[in-house]
């Protein structure tokens, strides 16, 4: 197949083998099943009352449990040919246990109900069970499962008040959970959920003996479960996020709905772990620390060394399976840096492993390494050097283990004998009026509003016209090298250049537009597709795709491999439907739990985010395929996020919400970005020159193109003079060509975002 034939003739041609479709075929939906195992986290198992024993007789009580919710909403939906939920993998499972079907039967009767009186999956009321109901199925066995769930969506967020308990269990919840735990001996939780809900209900329960954060586990979700509660799987998944006692103990909390026009920022680098590890008297508040998850075995670290070659520290170790099942652990490096002037979380997050499948008794050791300068900590403020990042005087100790909690110090520190400047910055993107910032001791400093002078950064290209000969080249003659890029601009007319600049009409199974379509140079429309937890084709084209598991349910996992096998089997269902470019990862941080979109997020740890973004993208790109990290920057809130303004300090936006963006290009390269809808720190994203031209291309070293969000409010002469290189969707042009005439850009302007454009798309095949 000669290059861009897919998306200039649409020939829907298979890619599996014997010319069969690999769109939503059997080992994708497999791919997706392990996925989900492999993200559940178990949070709790009692008396080892998990995995259930062959024969054990259950009952599952929960609307949940046939209302599963795979996905959340919005571009993170899928459409699928089906979703299993839990009561069917159970059923599935019926030569190792018994399900108690008179109370199944209830709930699907009373979720049938409720959808068709217009309530949504993942959205529906709590029923209360039937007297009888409960007790017929305690004659049928003393060992019950509960199921709770949660959804959420692209554009609105959740609150945790009277009308909408996200974070804490409805009424109608309670009084699920009390009846079953009164009823029954031995009790089981499910939870099925997009992001951190209220754990400390059952965690100080005893009649809640097990527990799984189940996520939401895409279409197989329910097969998955059945196969970590029968032991077919033994779960491996660690936390991404901390779980504190109460939705207040999160310090984003107070200020998340503060205003519908701002969110202050003022926790600072002090998010999740990196709060309640180093503020007196937070560690008590915290139920489940981050990167905790058990097994039904036990593992042992040990034979620890560690070392450094002046570049990079390298840690080894042995991890032994110790217990009865074969299982995987996952080995986390954390760093503690010297309190010294600069105020810095007591632990970060630095490498991590996880181990293959270890049998009973077997070892395998594991090897991590990092950047000794990735311990360095950006001063915006001037306290050692300002704009730059430092390592200050002092020992930066390692500790390793299985959580945030779980470990044990390295016996090596790098020593620092005088402050370092490690790399000298600009300011960039700077607040005006952030009002207080965190330090670590738990209280705050006030921050003096002030003005900020944007950098602006000319244009040095050169794009001068010149009428084409008789015959204009191709495209396909620059893919040939015959011409080069840039000559071939020179024969568009402004005009020509300007309409390379926003979107392009569907074809095929497309529903969220192209880029390029100027035929008369053999410019081809690829298109577009949302993510990411699957390839989003609307359902009334009739094309079902695989539904994978949420992001953060493949944070998870902590299995780099895994996550990239994903963005392959993504990228292929992409390619197949002629569609060339896979709006995924997504990789904004869990700031709150309120998030909408937290499900298409990976962590509130931006490395964690990182590493897993970088996979995704390897993954899809192997296949020529467009990946395209989302969404820069700081889109860590819904409401109003057209107009919004996320105010955070230069340097909580370069160690915290940039810093995953950051991991993910320099180690992946993908070919395009996408921009977010709100405003930072008073500039619109897609209009910043010094985020996107500064950060992003300068000092980071991107090379790819960099398209807006769809619909956004931004002016597209600012976005075009700004590096954002396509405004989506498709428009009149009248925008642009008002911005252009005026003199407020030139032709120029245009032409080096209309380069990188045709950059990404002489790419693909």
């Amino acid at each position: 197949m000669s290059k861009w034939t897919r998306s200039l003739y649409q020939p829907v041609l298979p890619l599996g083998d014997n010319n069969t479709r690999v769109t939503a075929c059997e080992r994708h939906i497999g791919l997706s099943r392990r996925a989900a195992g492999e993200g559940a986290v178990l949070l709790k198992n009692n008396n080892g009352l998990l995995p259930f024993k062959k024969g054990q007789k259950v009952a599952i009580f929960g609307k949940a449990h046939i209302d599963y919710v795979a996905c959340g909403g919005g571009s993170g939906s899928v459409t699928v040919s089906y979703v299993r939920n839990i009561y069917e993998g159970l059923k599935l499972k019926k030569d190792k246990v018994e399900v108690f079907d008179a109370s199944s039967l209830f709930y699907i009767d009373n979720v049938n109900k409720q959808y068709k009186e217009g309530k949504v999956n993942g959205k529906l009321i709590e029923p209360e069970i039937p007297s009888e109901i409960l007790k017929e199925a305690r004659e049928f066995t003393d060992t019950a499962i509960i199921t709770i769930n949660r959804w959420s969506s692209e554009g609105s967020d959740r609150y945790n008040d009277g009308q909408d308990r996200y974070f804490n269990l409805s009424n109608e919840e309670e009084k699920m959970v009390n009846d079953v735990c009164e009823t029954f001996e031995h009790v089981v939780l499910l939870l099925n959920v997009g992001a951190m809900v209220d754990t400390s209900w059952f965690a100080e329960n005893d009649k809640i003996e097990a527990a799984f954060m189940l996520w939401q586990g895409g279409m197989e979700g329910g097969l998955a479960a059945a196969d970590l509660l029968v032991g077919d799987v033994n779960p491996s998944g660690k936390l991404v996020d901390t779980c504190a006692k109460t939705f207040d103990d999160y310090p984003s909390s107070e200020g998340f709905h503060e205003s519908v026009d701002y969110v202050k920022y003022t926790d600072d680098v002090f998010v999740g772990y990196r709060y309640f590890e180093t503020v007196a008297g937070m560690q008590e508040r915290v139920v489940y620390p981050f990167g905790y998850g058990l097994s039904y075995t036990s593992f042992e670290i040990s034979d620890i060394s560690a070392c450094d070659n002046g570049k990079k520290v390298f840690v080894t170790a042995t991890v032994t399976n110790t217990g009865e099942y074969a299982g995987r652990e996952v080995v986390q490096l954390y760093y503690q840096p010297p309190v010294g002037r600069i105020s810095k979380p007591a632990r970060e997050l630095c490498a991590f492993a996880k181990t293959p499948l270890l049998e009973q008794g077997e070892s395998c050791e594991v090897t991590l390494s990092f950047d000794i300068t990735n311990m360095a900590s950006y001063d915006d403020t001037g306290i050692i050097c300002k704009s730059a990042y430092v390592m200050e005087q002092g020992d930066y100790k390692l500790f390793i283990g299985n959580s945030v909690r779980n470990t044990v110090c390295v016996d090596y520190s790098y020593k620092v004998k005088s402050d370092v400047i490690v790399q000298q910055l600009t300011e960039r993107c700077a607040p005006e009026r952030l009002g207080k910032r965190m330090l670590a001791d738990g209280s705050y400093v006030a921050v003096e509003d002030r003005k900020v002078v944007q950098q602006e950064f000319p244009c040095e290209y050169k794009c001068e016209y010149k009428e084409p000969g008789e015959k204009p080249w191709m495209l396909q003659d620059v893919a040939d090298g015959k011409v080069s890029l840039d000559e071939f601009l020179t024969q568009l007319t402004d005009v020509e250049i300007r309409e390379l600049l926003y979107g392009q009409g569907n074809t095929g199974v497309a529903n969220t537009e192209g880029m390029g379509n100027l035929m008369k140079f053999g410019i081809p429309n690829v298109m577009t597709t949302d993510g990411p937890a699957g390839v989003r084709i609307v359902p009334e084209v009739g094309v079902c795709t695989t539904g994978f598991p949420v992001a953060t349910l493949l944070a998870c996992t902590w299995d780099e491999k895994l996550v990239e096998e994903i963005g392959v089997a993504g990228a292929l269902e992409t390619k197949e439907n002629n569609l060339a470019i896979w709006l995924t990862p997504a990789l904004n941080i869990h700031r709150s739990s309120l998030c909408g979109r937290n499900f298409e997020y990976y962590s509130e740890d931006p490395y964690i985010s990182g590493k897993m973004a970088a996979a995704m993208v390897r993954g899809i790109q192997s296949q020529n395929i467009v990946a395209v990290p989302k969404h820069f920057a700081c889109n860590n809130k819904e409401t109003n996020r057209g107009k919004s303004d996320s105010i955070v300090s230069e340097r909580a936006l370069r160690e915290i919400y940039l810093k995953g963006f950051e991991i993910c290009v320099k180690e992946s390269d993908p070919k395009m970005i996408m921009t977010s809808y709100n405003v930072l720190n008073g500039v619109r994203v897609c209009e910043n020159q010094e985020l996107l031209m500064g950060i992003l291309r300068e000092e980071w070293g991107f090379k790819g193109m960099v398209t807006s969000d769809w619909g956004i409010h931004g002016e597209h002469g600012r976005m075009v003079k700004a590096g954002n290189d396509i405004r989506m969707w498709h428009y009149d042009g009248i925008e642009i060509k008002v911005a252009h005439e005026s003199g407020a850009i030139t032709r120029n302007d245009m032409a080096i975002c209309a380069k990188r454009i045709l950059e990404m798309i002489l790419w693909l095949e």
